[in-house]
């Protein structure tokens, strides 16, 4: 009788045990949906904002993702997702899940996977549709987060959710409150000097010289312009990403130039930037840019205000420090004590495992 007690305690102290180690909870998503999801998560399908998940949630996080989005990390970031496997080979383990845009984003595949929770991004909930539908019918929650509308709110809603899911609420807060205090202090500093609204254009130059690509209004790089009190003159052309006509550029006489950059524009002209790049290739690749018919009459390039942007660098809570590059370069009398590449490189350094080393701001004249 007494060993039949004493499994008998054993056993209900292990239920114990376990229900402290998963508790259903219900959250609410950057979409106000209500889910119930038991954490912390045990079973995690990955849709993007990678380096977000493994900053707010530590590199042991990484231990319960069952499956990856692999080709929004691979695919797009192929020099940050090498750094990372290079420390930690195991990322290439987890099973691809297939990529929303691509039209390789597999349901079966995630079914059988057998995941507890899948984070998506807004724009992958999105683009979905009805399969929504069918992983909601399997009993899969989703949890939605979205660092791409580049908005304060949703930037420290998702790293509150990140924190949540993974048992690292007291890790977000922190990383949560720096960024916010980061974004604040500077807006109040734009908004107290009452400076004029520059005009300012933006474009992830990934094509070259030769052929305009993607500016942005509302969303990422363009929505950043706006909240820094800029004037983006993509606004009344573009409401989300798309080119804009080269003439509406020339007449819009821009007097700050943005170009973003990855380090896949290496090749051809575009222009590189991010993991490895070398920083006087960037700068005159930069330069480049400013040979474009028309372009020697343009006020940013008159007066030298053309910047270069590491484009891995935004959609993610990483990117106050591209905030803080783009308010210097906007308003070069308001933030000469601020180095916003060394406060990038320093948010590596607190909270992830690896540091990257290349070119990530950089201005024309350097």
């Amino acid at each position: 009788m007494a060993l039949r007690s004493l499994l008998t305690l054993v056993l209900g102290i292990a239920t114990f045990a376990g229900s402290l180690e998963a508790k259903v909870t219900v959250i609410n998503d950057v979409l106000d949906r209500q889910v119930e999801v038991d954490l912390p998560a045990k079973r995690v399908i990955l849709g993007f904002y990678a380096e977000d998940y493994m900053a707010i949630g530590t590199e042991k996080a990484f231990d319960n993702v069952v499956g990856l989005s692999r080709d929004t990390w691979e695919g797009w970031r192929p020099a940050s997702w090498n750094l990372y496997t290079e420390y930690r080979p195991s990322l290439k383990d987890i099973p691809d899940i297939g990529e929303i845009e691509a039209q390789t984003f597999s349901i079966e595949k995630i079914l059988s996977l057998k995941p507890t929770v899948i984070l998506l991004a807004d724009w992958q909930y999105q683009g979905l549709g009805t399969d929504v539908g069918r992983l909601e019918e399997a009993g899969i929650p989703i949890v939605v987060v979205d660092y791409n509308a580049q908005t304060l709110d949703r930037h420290i809603k998702s790293t509150q959710l990140i924190g949540q899911l993974t048992g690292q609420e007291k890790r977000a807060k922190e990383i949560a409150d720096d960024y916010q205090q980061t974004i604040e202090s500077t807006l109040e500093t734009i908004q107290a000097s009452n400076l004029p609204k520059p005009r300012t254009y933006v474009e992830f130059a990934n094509k070259g010289p030769e052929q305009y690509s993607f500016t942005f209004g509302k969303n990422m790089w363009g929505a950043l312009i706006t909240m820094l009190g800029g004037d983006n003159i993509a606004a009344p052309f573009v409401e989300w990403w798309g080119p804009m006509n080269p003439e509406q550029v020339l007449a819009s006489k821009p007097e700050v130039v943005f170009l973003s950059g990855t380090e896949s524009g290496i090749e051809g002209n575009a222009l590189p930037m991010g993991q490895g790049i070398d920083r006087k290739l960037a700068i005159s690749r930069l330069k480049g840019f400013t040979q474009r018919p028309g372009w020697t009459h343009m006020p940013a390039v008159e007066n030298n205000r053309v910047f270069g942007l590491y484009h891995g660098a935004s959609r993610t809570i990483l990117d106050a420090s591209m905030v803080q590059f783009m308010a210097k370069s906007m308003y070069p009398s308001l933030f000469k004590d601020v180095n916003p590449e060394q406060n990038y490189l320093d948010f590596y350094k607190k909270y992830l495992p690896v540091t990257p080393m290349g070119t990530f701001t950089v201005n024309i004249t350097e």
